[in-house]
């Protein structure tokens, strides 16, 4: 296949400039691939039809994985100037969305497609130019521009995935072949699956800093496994042994779903799979860009409740205790083919493709008995393998300062674990270490073998349940912790000093505008209706989300040196556990929020304005989500930094003609013709960074009335 996908680089090397220009190639490679990838569209209408409810539409995507390069080149600071502000902040995030029901169809203003293509054009030449010219050591770290650049190259190959999947949903009207993406042809009647056994052993998962290729944060760590004994499946579950359960009745009968899954089927009134249709008594499957006869012995494609949901009446027909593999069930089966080539951990050694794996066969999935990996099929390739695991940190878990929000945004219990790839994975998503996972509802190239055991799945299992994260750690006491030198809580004091200026409406509706880890947001929740809190860091709302979720919440905090204290915190100790429910925890931008975020009585705008690249824009659409007679409350130390905010575009604290012009000078500008100022007031805190560090600060609060239309 001319479309095969290059490995990706090993990190070490001998030779610099060798190590160079396989770095150039390989993101050569990836731009080819997607650029091929959109190609198979018709016309520029397909870019915008909205196929998956859950996901943007495909523009999104095409415009997404370019202003990835550009905003983490700027955030490392490897980057003086952005290419378009506007793109690099409409195509920065919305990847994920918070749940399976959240169907909001909004318009949005995209662009045009031959602006985003121009657009790629000119990041291409960027990342060009810095590949050409940086300084190049080896082995590469997490902390060279050569690993930022790997970076985008991978996020963008993991793109090639999910924009598939997409394409997938078209109307066959708006997609055409291509020799480059050629899907298999061969199809017949499905074999008869097999249980294997397995010893069960120990097995340490996670992989080390010195790792020979690029790894996202999540797959570093170490998590220590104790495995029984368990026997799996030969085969993924075939398209022809799933047929039976659908015929069964098995999405009629409620006894085999999960209560995630019966939601999941009254919502959507599924009946068979995404990526089936029924035509009287025939069957067919819709591939990439078109449609066959349903492959008996392809691998089902369905998503992780359906996988369950099948393998509980699997259980009841052979009266078997059979459930999906954990994660580390999975590699204990792949590290039982030591002799063979595919015990490789990277894909860079293997001398050929072992599988149906990184575009190397066909552009669709192929028969489950066709690629023997030791004394399964498909360990790897072929589509991805649900596992029974919600991904987490493994002890030992770090961010990279750059991407916080590639895996946090998923410990939260509802993202389980696809492990092997699928015939569209290239580069990280092609090794043994990779860890990707989805919400339970989502459909990937994504299939399933089940195994019998009579080990619960996860038994044992250690999770490290202190936030150890100090930025992090620190905003958690800000918030929830104690008060210092006598002063309030700010969160608390600043909800309060702001409603007593205001004539509140029963049952409103408030929006916590940079929310941060949540503590303003549940104490507005005594007072209204329904709050929406929305940060742009995914790592802030995963904490004030798992705090929702799970009542309490610990971390550590710094005392002095590698000395730290430890910290609980609970909802109901804090009075917030009637009001949880009114709260609404979501990541979003202040300067480009969804439609679907108006109609607010309040708007709560803490500790933000002086963090914000475009304030004037925030504040200029900002009466956009009010309604009349509604307020915004700004509070801020004005602490106008140009790592921040440009200062082109800082609101005060400047001269202007010879005159000091002041931030509430700016504020009063910017919202006057809109808004009238009810108050202005200092507003103290106190943020602890260890036993004997202290900051000490004001705020400024200015409470704002929207004007009613005359």
């Amino acid at each position: 296949m001319e479309n095969t996908a290059l490995p990706t680089p090993l990190l070490s090397g001998a030779d610099a400039e060798a190590k160079r220009d396989e770095l150039r190639h390989y993101f050569r490679n990836s731009q080819r691939q997607y650029e091929s990838l959109f190609s198979l569209l018709t016309s520029d209408d397909a870019f915008y039809v909205k196929a998956e409810p859950l996901r943007h539409p495909l523009i999104f995507y095409y415009g997404h994985t370019a202003t990835f390069f550009v905003n983490k080149l700027k955030l490392g600071k490897y980057l003086d100037e952005r290419i378009n502000e506007h793109f690099e902040s409409m195509f920065a995030i919305g990847v994920d969305e918070m749940s399976w029901d959240d169907l909001n169809q909004a318009h949005y203003d995209w662009p045009a497609v031959t602006q985003v293509r121009d657009y790629r054009a000119k990041v291409v030449q960027l990342v060009e130019h810095l590949l050409d010219t940086m300084e190049l050591q080896l082995p590469i770290t997490q902390d060279s521009l050569a690993w930022v650049l790997l970076m985008g190259i991978e996020h963008e190959r993991i793109h090639l995935e999910t924009s598939s999947v997409i394409i997938r949903q078209l109307p066959l009207t708006m997609v055409r072949t291509h020799p480059d993406w050629p899907g298999c042809q061969d199809w017949g009647p499905a074999p008869e699956n097999k249980l294997i056994p397995f010893q069960g052993g120990e097995i340490v998962l996670g992989k080390d800093e010195e790792d020979a290729s690029y790894g996202w944060d999540n797959e570093y760590g170490r998590q220590h496994h104790k495995l029984k004994e368990f026997r799996a499946s030969e085969y993924l579950v075939s398209n022809g042994e799933y047929l039976a359960f659908v015929e069964d009745g098995g999405y009629q009968n409620p006894d085999y779903w999960t209560e995630e899954g019966r939601g999941w089927l009254a919502f959507t009134g599924v009946q068979m799979p995404r990526f089936w249709r029924r035509d009287g008594d025939s069957w067919h499957q819709r591939n990439l860009t078109e449609e066959i006869p349903l492959p008996l012995n392809w691998p089902v494609e369905v998503n992780q409740l359906e996988a369950k949901a099948f393998c509980n009446w699997k259980s009841q027909k052979t009266e078997r205790k059979l459930r999906l593999p954990t994660e580390a069930e999975w590699y204990l089966m792949r590290r039982e083919l030591a002799g063979d080539s595919i015990a490789v951990g990277a894909t860079p050694a293997w001398s050929e493709m072992p599988g149906n794996l990184a575009l190397a066969f066909h552009a669709s999935s192929c028969p489950v008995n066709r690629f023997r990996q030791g004394r399964l099929y498909d360990i790897v390739g072929n589509v991805w393998q649900w596992t029974e695991t919600a991904i987490d940190g493994f002890p030992g878990f770090a961010v990279h300062p750059l991407y916080d929000d590639f895996s946090t945004p998923t410990f939260d219990g509802k993202h389980n674990l696809m492990k092997g790839g699928s015939w569209v994975s290239t580069g990280n998503e092609a090794i043994a270490s990779s860890r990707y996972a989805f919400r339970r509802h989502f459909y990937q190239h994504a299939g399933f073998r089940y195994l019998e055991s009579a080990q619960a799945p996860d038994e044992g299992l250690k999770v490290n349940v202190y936030e150890t994260d100090e930025s992090i750690s620190q905003y958690l006491e800000f918030h929830y912790g104690r008060e210092y030198f006598g002063v309030a809580n700010f969160c608390v004091n600043g909800v309060n000093q702001a409603l007593a200026e205001l004539d509140l409406k029963p049952n409103g509706k408030a929006l916590d505008i940079g929310c941060s880890v949540g503590r303003a947001s549940f104490e507005l929740a005594r007072h209204f209706a329904q709050v929406d809190a929305i940060d742009f860091s995914a790592r802030f709302i995963q904490q004030a989300y798992a705090l929702t979720e799970q009542g309490e919440k610990r971390y550590t905090i710094r005392t002095e040196g590698d000395l730290v204290e430890y910290r609980t915190v609970t909802l109901a100790a804090l009075g917030y556990e009637q009001v949880k429910h009114k709260v609404h925890f979501a990541q979003g931008d202040a300067c480009n929020l969804k439609p679907m975020f108006s109609g607010y009585d309040l708007v709560y705008a803490s500790n933000l304005i002086d963090r914000l690249a475009q304030p004037q824009q925030f504040l200029g659409r900002i009466h956009e989500r009010l309604n009349e007679g509604g307020y915004l409350v700004i509070a801020s130390p004005y602490t106008w930094l140009e790592e921040y905010t440009p200062k082109a575009n800082w609101l005060g604290g400047i001269k202007i003609n010879g005159e000091n012009f002041t931030s509430l000078d700016g504020l009063t500008e910017a919202l006057i013709e809109r808004f009238e100022l009810v108050a202005v007031k200092e507003i103290p805190f106190v943020i602890r960074e260890t036993k004997r560090k202290f900051q000490h600060s004001l705020s400024e609060m200015s409470i704002w009335r929207k004007r009613e239309k005359r």
